[in-house]
């Protein structure tokens, strides 16, 4: 079991109950990643359903979970022979954090009839990676990550923002471990803000996220990018696709997050 695979476990109680313990290992700052709460949430899910996969989530952050211990509570909604459906909620001393909607089913990893191909991005010892934050920041997630960007949607370190919301990058886990499903939901969520890349800076609050899992990834370096079409009256929207090192298009999502403050 990795470490990842540690801070992601949802030790069943009943049914529909899952105790859990959220690791400080992924803060941002302060909050934990949504990506990374999404792995737990779906933990749990995916243990209460007939189906090995967590095909869609679409998940309400109303508040903002902190380390320590919580439970995951999971209402089934329909079952059938190949689509399960639940509601699944992270309850923290007794406060409702997250919301989700899963579906959950199983894939098969059949060849795609058609898939658009991964972005290219310069071979991975051309590409930049983020100065280690200081100890004071509360960026500890950083330390169970490996990214290594395209240069340009990281000009925004030198004051040299793109002026487009973008952000582009290979991901891996910093200790060794081939991508699932779990690694995948916080691979959807792993980029900085692409509004980093507009010339914005400050937390970004995840207010909605769904997203969608394609396939299981092979082993290897994920290729991750983002985009966003909007940033207005305080908010942005932020598309981010994910392939595998087969060049699968293996999940996709999108969230609607309020611009930082900083």
């Amino acid at each position: 079991m990795t470490k990842f695979d540690e801070a992601t476990q949802a030790i069943k109680v009943d049914d529909q109950t899952y105790d859990v313990c959220l690791d400080p290992g992924y803060a941002i700052g302060g909050p934990l990643n949504g990506g990374y709460l999404m792995a737990v949430i779906l933990r749990a899910a995916v243990d209460a359903s007939p189906f090995e996969h967590p095909v869609s989530t679409s998940a309400q952050f109303h508040k903002a979970p902190v380390p320590g211990p919580a439970r995951v509570l999971v209402e089934p909604l329909k079952a059938g022979r190949t689509v399960g459906f639940a509601r699944a909620r992270l309850i923290q001393n007794d406060v409702p954090q997250i919301e989700a909607l899963i579906t959950t089913a199983t894939l098969a990893g059949a060849d795609p009839g058609f898939s658009e191909k991964p972005p290219v991005l310069p071979p991975i010892e051309d590409c930049g990676k983020l100065p280690d934050p200081k100890p004071e920041s509360g960026m500890t997630l950083n330390a169970q990550l490996d990214l290594r960007f395209d240069p340009p949607t990281i000009g925004w370190l030198s004051g040299r923002p793109s002026g487009r919301p973008e952000s582009r990058a290979y991901f891996r886990m910093a200790e060794e471990q081939d991508p699932d499903p779990y690694v995948l939901a916080l691979a959807v969520d792993v980029l900085p803000p692409v509004v980093f890349s507009a010339g914005y800076r400050g937390w970004a609050p995840t207010v909605d996220l769904t997203w969608h899992l394609r396939a299981v990834p092979a082993p290897g370096w994920l290729t991750v990018a983002g985009s966003g079409r909007l940033i207005s009256d305080g908010w942005f929207d932020e598309e981010v696709e994910v392939w595998d090192s087969a060049g699968r298009l293996v999940a996709q999502s999108r969230q609607l997050a309020r611009v930082g403050r900083g």
